[in-house]
């Protein structure tokens, strides 16, 4: 075996899946990790008030989602197709359901189903098993995460416990932050620059 053989081999090996998973780390699910703000009425008034806290935005209106994406300028974008039928005969608002990575640049942003939402911390659970293109939620400036409100979860024990065998799982609280040069807060950087919650009705 040729020493590229050997390197590629070794580098197959090292990411070939485990075996066998590593067991999830015992957690108190009641520990309380982020104190709520005030006094709500339901937890997506909860969950409205951490992301908005976050530099997140929270609809639960297509109707102020689509004057939203008008003003910012967003209308050539991506659509899971499973959602398509909510975003269907948008005035001036284009979507496709096919994502085409050629088009990466030209979507100004993307829709896709986030699996659940955190009350006490304002975060979006995006798993790869309900995310119809992975680039779809992390490319495009603006990010419009979709769910139910029975899908939004009081702790992130709670959310934990739902994450299911789903080997990648993000949380994205508010849009993409980074302050690692002299500490200055940037956001957008590696992520998307706006993101935004669409709570629907059951």
């Amino acid at each position: 075996m040729s020493d590229r053989e050997q390197i590629f081999s070794a580098i197959r090996a090292a990411l070939a899946p485990l075996p066998e998973k590593t067991a999830r780390p015992e957690w108190d699910d009641s520990l309380i990790v982020c104190t709520a703000s005030g006094q709500f009425e339901s937890l997506p008034a909860q969950f409205a008030d951490k992301l908005c806290a976050a530099s997140g935005k929270f609809f639960d209106s297509i109707e102020a989602l689509a004057q939203f994406l008008k003003e910012q300028g967003g209308t050539f974008g991506y659509c899971d197709p499973a959602l398509a039928g909510h975003f269907q005969g948008w005035d001036g608002i284009r979507v496709e359901t096919d994502f085409d990575e050629n088009k990466i640049n030209e979507y100004s942003f993307g829709i896709t189903r986030a699996s659940a939402a955190i009350a006490e911390s304002g975060t979006l659970v995006l798993k790869d098993c309900v995310t119809s293109a992975r680039l779809a939620a992390l490319a495009p400036w603006i990010h419009i995460a979709v769910l139910h409100q029975s899908d939004i979860v009081a702790t992130i024990g709670e959310a934990i416990q739902g994450f299911g065998d789903d080997p990648s799982v993000i949380f994205a609280t508010g849009p993409s932050k980074t302050a690692d040069v002299e500490g200055i807060l940037i956001e957008g950087v590696h992520g998307p620059g706006v993101q935004i919650a669409l709570v629907l009705p059951e």
